[in-house]
């Protein structure tokens, strides 16, 4: 991957989408992890940092040092943000719902709050919201339908994970941010790699070969080296998230 080409197209793309849109920037939420950080560096670049503006919203569940590499971000690139906590919003939606509770639907019950207020903040300062999903997560709908999946442009959207590493590292991303393991955050002890089932190396070069270079599962794994399972396993979850990343369907209607 060419780093420099890379950066300059998302630029371009980012530049173009605020134009077309005739809004005035963009808003990001600013998780305190890689790909929302990178995706901040990215905007300030294309945009500068006065047409970029940035969300911390931390829950009970979110690691202290995510927070604070959260406002980091924001105070390093001197763009103007606003911390919201969101447990007093997300107690009182499981106060009326009385329902039994688990980490998955409360997990993405918090995404799909921080993203209300995002859209919210986007609305009042006609502003764009910026997706922070890059194509691992997305091709394997490892994100929140209408949670952190719901944005206008998505500038990191066709980088594989191994890629955001090296552009982040590339834009000199602080290195607490690039070595920290990938986390949602959604609940306690949670990684990204122990929910997924193996480490974003693995999965980058099985969605490789299925996506870009059509291989069968058979051919994948023993191209490299490991159970097919693993490779099924992976396959299957895009299969069977590829409606995330859809309008929703509608029956055709019957001409008479």
């Amino acid at each position: 991957m060419n780093l420099e080409k890379t950066k300059e197209d998302i630029l371009d793309f980012i530049q173009a989408k605020v134009s077309e849109s005739h809004t005035d920037g963009i808003v990001v939420g600013l998780s305190g992890g890689i790909d929302s950080t990178l995706v901040a560096y990215l905007a300030c670049e294309a945009l500068g940092k006065d047409k970029v503006f940035g969300i911390v919203m931390p829950s009970s569940t979110t690691p202290s040092e995510d927070n604070i590499h959260g406002i980091n971000v924001a105070q390093n690139l001197g763009i103007e943000y606003k911390e919201i906590a969101i447990d007093s919003i997300l107690n009182e939606y499981l106060s009326m719902t009385q329902l039994e509770e688990t980490d998955l639907a409360v997990g993405n019950l918090k995404a799909r709050i921080r993203m209300t207020i995002i859209y919210y903040y986007a609305n009042t300062h006609n502003l764009l919201v910026s997706g922070t999903g890059n194509r691992s997560e997305i091709l394997i709908g490892y994100f929140t339908k209408h949670g952190d999946g719901a944005c206008d442009i998505e500038p990191i959207g066709d980088l594989y994970k191994h890629d955001v590493f090296k552009l982040a590292e590339y834009l000199d991303v602080p290195r607490e941010i690039l070595d920290k393991p990938p986390r949602a955050g959604l609940w306690n002890n949670q990684t990204d790699e122990e929910e997924i089932g193996m480490s974003y190396d693995l999965l980058d070069q099985i969605l490789y070969f299925h996506s870009e270079k059509d291989m069968d599962k058979e051919e994948i794994a023993e191209r490299l080296d490991i159970p097919i399972d693993d490779v099924d396993m992976i396959i299957t979850k895009v299969i069977r998230s590829a409606h995330k990343s859809k309008v929703p369907e509608s029956p055709k209607k019957t001409i008479i």
